[in-house]
């Protein structure tokens, strides 16, 4: 699976400011209606996996597991990163015609 891709779509939508990251901003985008994808570290803890795809599903947002967590937060500058959501619906869409390529 080519990650590539789909970390530098993160890491521009990013520098435009189109995305939030960490638990608590990713939850408050996803309730606000804001998000338009979430994504999920693959280490993320069993816990956190589990309460971002049930919100995702009951607010109707694709959620997907990719990464751990360094990489999830080097593609949005930071150090570590369990969760982050993608606010623009250009780059919502760009990251999914990616991960659909890929499954």
């Amino acid at each position: 699976m080519n990650k590539n891709k789909v970390l530098s779509l993160i890491g521009l939508a990013t520098k435009a400011g189109k995305t939030v990251s960490g638990e608590f901003s990713t939850e408050k985008a996803v309730k606000n209606g804001k998000a338009g994808i979430v994504l999920i570290a693959e280490d993320a803890s069993g816990n956190t996996k589990k309460k971002f795809e049930n919100m995702c599903r009951f607010y109707e947002v694709p959620c997907y597991c990719l990464g751990d967590r360094e990489i999830l937060g080097k593609a949005v500058g930071k150090e570590f990163r369990a969760s982050l959501a993608v606010l623009d619906e250009n780059f919502t869409n760009a990251i999914m015609e990616e991960l659909k390529k890929q499954l």
